[in-house]
């Protein structure tokens, strides 16, 4: 596939920043747009398309002015059009709560959805103590949720926790986000044993309900505490089982067994709904030796 057919975009200091560290491991797979982004997410990634929220002599930034990000966003249209032109999925990294990622998260959204492509967006949520920012986000998610095909939920409370258990500045280097997206882009662009592509994601995410994703990996000893790992994700609460659609890709070294995949797929399929539609990929990589990791794609869940 084509790296400019996906999409990976930065909306606001938080989403650029997370941005630019999963782009860095998957160079090769996609293209690169950051929104608004703090002047050192623009140091470390030359590459990238540059959009910032402002013009003439007025860049200062949105602050808690949601409606003023959206309006800034929307005046970029024409240049949203142009850069969404070779699109055909876009995974969007935003932190809601603020003027920026709150307005311009869900325009950018919208934008990429009248182009046609599908629009993947992980949103964080503001901690439990910021109760203005709360009430932002809350606003902002409905938005997004509306111009997004997968909207995944991420508690910052959550996150900030995993990232310190993992010894990660989570304002910088979450870990889990970056795994999400480079898991994505390159179940997406990489071909493998039992390939997967953009035309088996839209079948699965035509379900109705709602859609997130997972992500997890460990080694090969115990594939069983893949699934573990993937339920201990910062996400809200969102009860899986029962979901209509999954579009799983585990992924394991030479030394994976075709025993150790059958396991960790029944583990990531069970308690779906019985008339569930399920879509397999499989790949072999050397740089996996000794490891298994699985993106997991659900949908179909109840509202």
């Amino acid at each position: 596939m084509d790296d400019s057919a996906l999409l990976i975009a930065g909306v606001g200091g938080l989403g650029c920043s997370w941005a630019t560290r999963a782009h860095k491991n998957c160079l090769d797979y996609a293209d690169l747009v950051l929104i608004d982004a703090e002047k050192k997410s623009l140091l470390e990634e030359s590459s990238a398309h540059i959009l910032q929220l402002g013009n003439g002599e007025n860049l200062a930034g949105c602050a808690a002015l949601p409606p003023l990000g959206k309006e800034r966003m929307r005046s970029m249209a024409p240049l949203v059009t142009d850069l969404m032109r070779p699109v055909e999925m876009v995974v969007i990294l935003a932190g809601l709560g603020g003027g920026t990622g709150s307005g311009a998260a869900p325009e950018f959204a919208r934008l990429a959805r009248l182009k046609g492509a599908l629009v993947i967006s992980i949103a964080a949520l503001p901690f439990e103590t910021q109760m203005v920012r709360k009430r932002l986000a809350e606003k902002a998610l409905e938005d997004l949720r509306v111009y997004s095909d997968v909207c995944v939920q991420v508690s910052l409370d959550r996150l900030a926790w995993q990232a310190r258990e993992r010894g990660l500045d989570w304002t910088k280097r979450t870990g889990w986000i970056e795994e999400l997206t480079i898991g994505l882009i390159q179940t997406l662009a990489r071909v493998g044993k039992i390939n997967l592509d953009l035309m088996d994601l839209r079948a699965i995410l035509s379900r109705d309900g709602q859609a997130t994703m997972l992500v997890a990996e460990s080694g090969l000893g115990d594939p069983s505490t893949v699934f573990q790992s993937a339920i201990d994700a910062p996400l809200f609460d969102m009860e899986f089982s029962g979901a209509k659609g999954c579009l799983l890709q585990v992924e394991g070294g030479p030394d994976m067994t075709i025993e150790q995949l059958d396991e960790v797929a029944s583990a990531f399929t069970y308690g779906l709904h019985t008339d569930a539609q399920v879509i397999l990929g499989a790949r072999v990589g050397d740089e996996l030796e000794g490891r298994m990791r699985v993106v997991a794609v659900l949908s179909g869940m109840s509202n």
